[in-house]
Order: C-alpha cells, then sequence, then structure tokens
C-alpha cells in the first residue's frame, strides 16, 4: 500500500505561483511513477504531470513552461511547482503513484488539494 498526502493549495491571483506538495509513505520502492492530476468543476480528471524514478517528466501542453514536476527522494515527497497561474488551471489537484506491489501494478491517489485561481 502507498499514501499520499497532498498540501499547499490555496487561493491566488492570476499570475501568481503556487507549489503543491505530496508526502508518500507506505511501500515507497514499489513505486515506479508518480505524478499530478486535476479535475475541474463539471470536467473529466485530467493528467497534468508525471516524472519516473530516474527523473524522466512528462507535461500535459496546457501546463508546458509553466509547471515543473519535481521528487525528493530523501524526503518520500513530490513537488508541482505552477506559475503563470491563470483561471483556466483552478481544479483540484491530486497526487498519484503507480506502484508495483504483489506482481500488480497499482494506482494509488491522494485526497486532493484545491487550487483556485482568480482573474
Amino acid at each position: 500500500q502507498v499514501q499520499l498526502v497532498e498540501s499547499g493549495g490555496g487561493l491566488v491571483q492570476t499570475a501568481e505561483s503556487l507549489t503543491l506538495s505530496c508526502a508518500a509513505s507506505g511501500s515507497i520502492s514499489s513505486i515506479v511513477l508518480m505524478g499530478w492530476y486535476r479535475q475541474a468543476p463539471g470536467n473529466q480528471r485530467e493528467e497534468v504531470a508525471t516524472i519516473t524514478n530516474d527523473g524522466q517528466t512528462k507535461y500535459a501542453d496546457a501546463v508546458k513552461g509553466r509547471f515543473t514536476i519535481a521528487r525528493d527522494n530523501a524526503k518520500n515527497t513530490l513537488f508541482l511547482q505552477m506559475s503563470s497561474l491563470g483561471p483556466e488551471d483552478t481544479a483540484v489537484y491530486y497526487c498519484t503513484a503507480h506502484a508495483l506491489i504483489e506482481l500488480m501494478m497499482r494506482q494509488y491517489w491522494g485526497q486532493g488539494t484545491l487550487v483556485a485561481v482568480s482573474s
């Protein structure tokens, strides 16, 4: 099992920056991929950014150049640095981890943290 706890959400104004954190615990060594998703009201959950164990990153087109995903393996923490935020970035942001447990790839989710961007 992997437990994920996000923090750092809040209300910001357009063009401001915000950094989200996700603390992981449990079967850390089984994690092969971590990432951030978001879900805006009335929309489906969408992938924002992912990072592999060897540091390869991938970003959604909507956030490229504005968001940066990073991991601190020593502290078992995932980050999402967000800059140039706009109202379109308003959503609940979820941390996720893919872990190989009992020979099965399982996906775990945090409880989500709300990011609201005012215009």
